[in-house]
């Protein structure tokens, strides 16, 4: 893809913001700013979030998950049914009629009697529904750039199942889940399976937290166990929720998951029963499981950069190879991009009219893995310079082998 096909306009000045994911996130053209809380993605902040979802998409259909898409817009009697409308994270409105509704910031009730037209008996369960949808959040302190939205994407995974035992199953099978993928989004060393305030019949549910100093939340991290609980439930004197040590280490982080066991808490209100082998009425039990992809986006942001810029993971970049052309040799590296977008290398063209020197800033700004350099110097030797955006490494390397290279 071209530079000047897809709205890239970098800046050279940080923004006035405190958070850095949202500095480098607008100084690189990813995202702007349409008030406090609210962005619009770019065309490279938008490939970056996609590739995020497709990522969550492979490993959740992995454990039976079955995509839908609910509506955002949710009818004030669905939350009158579990006595939530009147929370302070809804957005409120009102239709024809006076008709009242929210904008969901959460999806449990338009769910669980969606389930109640499939689910009859114990033959129709376990079932595994999720979706990837905008949510709304009347949060009274957004901040932190893509950390504290207003609104947001979530992927939301709802599990229904015929007794606890089996949630339980299916709650480990998610935790395996996770850890996939942010480890394929390229947090995974930093991200932290954290013990939090409980769910429904359990002790505790669990959080997913990435460590880093931009971080909103406080953890204490085990040294033994490798795992960590959060502050809010730790009590004056923390210890290990799983062996009990004494020896934790503070860390800030930024909640990037969290699982919840709901058991029957929106079963009940609404209904959803099943018969069971022998012809008993049940009620199901539920569990819900959430990442926010555009959260994830911008904690991948927070871990990976340096002085000059974003350093994106390999598998989260918006391209593999940031291409420059110098000496008028438009030509011959139009032959390149052609040859590389053949073989399946996603490259970002820059043929914007400007300076040699700012598209290489630009280039460390952006943090394509791949920086490659076509001039009149790297031709005379039949190769392309190549940089590597997160060692700094540079080398000549022949045409003939650049995508073995690039691949490697």
């Amino acid at each position: 893809m071209r530079a000047s096909e897809i709205l890239l306009k970098t800046q050279k000045e940080a923004s006035k913001a405190e958070s850095l994911n949202q500095q480098l996130l607008v100084r690189g053209g990813f995202v702007d700013q349409l008030s406090s809380g609210i962005f619009t993605f770019l065309p490279l902040g938008l490939r970056v979030v996609r590739k995020i979802e497709n990522i969550i998409r492979e490993e959740i259909n992995a454990i039976g998950g079955v995509e839908i898409l609910m509506p955002a817009l949710h009818p004030k009697e669905n939350w009158t049914t579990t006595s939530r409308w009147n929370v302070p994270e809804m957005f409120k409105t009102k239709g024809v009629s006076n008709k009242e509704y929210g904008l969901g910031w959460t999806h449990e009730e338009i769910v669980t009697p969606l389930a109640r037209k499939f689910i009859s008996s114990y033959k129709d369960l376990p079932l595994y529904i999720y979706q990837i949808q905008t949510k709304f959040r009347n949060e009274p302190r957004a901040k932190s750039g893509l950390l504290r939205l207003r609104e947001f994407s979530m992927k939301d995974l709802y599990s229904f199942h015929e007794n606890e035992t089996d949630l339980n199953r299916y709650y480990e099978k998610v935790k395996t889940a996770y850890d996939k993928i942010f480890s394929c989004c390229g947090i995974g060393a930093e991200t932290i399976l954290t013990f939090a305030s409980g769910g429904a019949f359990s002790k505790y549910s669990h959080e997913f937290q990435t460590i880093t100093q931009a971080g909103e939340d406080t953890i204490y991290v085990c040294d033994s166990c490798k795992v960590a609980i959060n502050k809010e439930i730790a009590g004056p004197k923390p210890k290990c929720p799983q062996c009990g040590s004494l020896k934790l280490k503070q860390e800030k982080a930024i909640e990037v998951g969290n699982i919840f066991k709901l058991g029957e808490r929106f079963s009940k209100p609404f209904g959803l029963e099943f018969n069971d082998a022998k012809g008993k009425k049940n009620l199901v039990q539920m569990g819900c499981y959430g990442i926010g992809p555009t959260r994830v986006f911008g904690a991948i942001t927070e871990v990976h950069h340096d002085k000059s810029g974003i350093l994106w993971p390999k598998e989260v970049a918006p391209f593999g190879v940031y291409l420059i052309v110098l000496d008028g040799k438009e030509r011959e590296a139009e032959k390149i991009y052609q040859e590389l977008e053949k073989a399946g290398v996603s490259v970002l063209l820059d043929d914007r009219e400007e300076s040699a020197g700012s598209k290489f800033a630009d280039a460390d700004l952006i943090g394509i893995p791949k920086r490659m350099v076509v001039s009149a110097k790297t031709l005379a030797k039949r190769s392309v310079e190549l940089k590597d955006r997160e060692t700094g490494q540079m080398k000549f390397v022949k045409i003939s082998d650049m995508l073995k290279e690039i691949k490697s």
